[in-house]
């Protein structure tokens, strides 16, 4: 399909959440993650879509029509993004459904990392780094 690959209404910028948490924190949290993520995910989609079509349309009327749509798209993306920082944590990629919990380890901030499809945290990265470079959990000492 032509068009966007992804279409995200305003940039997902790094910003550490006030809140932190233990993994198991993080964990009991995901049941209402994962379905605020789970939309946000759907509601991405279907932007990108409508955003495809404006772009193929000819037809000015048909535009405006699929704009308001688009329009009332991101608008209800951009609901779900405030439900998900309400919780106290922060969207990192809206086709994956990346998300981050601000942790502790060894007395510093680190980011609890976790996707759509995953059942738990699983994994945890440095402030700096990203995705690729997520650890186990397993390796966190967050008495520390």
């Amino acid at each position: 399909m032509p068009g966007p690959k992804s279409f995200a209404p305003r940039p997902v910028t790094p910003s550490i959440s006030k809140k932190r948490f233990t993994v198991a924190q993080a964990n009991r949290t995901l049941p209402l993650v994962k379905r605020i993520v789970s939309d946000i995910v759907r509601m991405h989609d279907k932007a990108v879509e409508l955003q495809t079509q404006i772009e193929i349309d000819n037809n000015a009327k048909d535009q405006a029509v699929t704009q308001t749509s688009l329009d009332q798209a991101v608008e209800r993306l951009q609901n779900y993004v405030g439900e998900l920082t309400d919780v106290g944590c922060e969207l990192k990629d809206y086709e994956m459904g990346l998300v981050d919990f601000t942790g502790r380890h060894q007395g510093r901030d680190v980011l609890l990392c976790w996707k759509l499809g995953e059942d738990k945290i699983g994994y945890w990265h440095e402030l700096n780094a990203g995705f690729a470079n997520r650890k186990p959990v397993a390796l966190l000492d967050q008495n520390a």
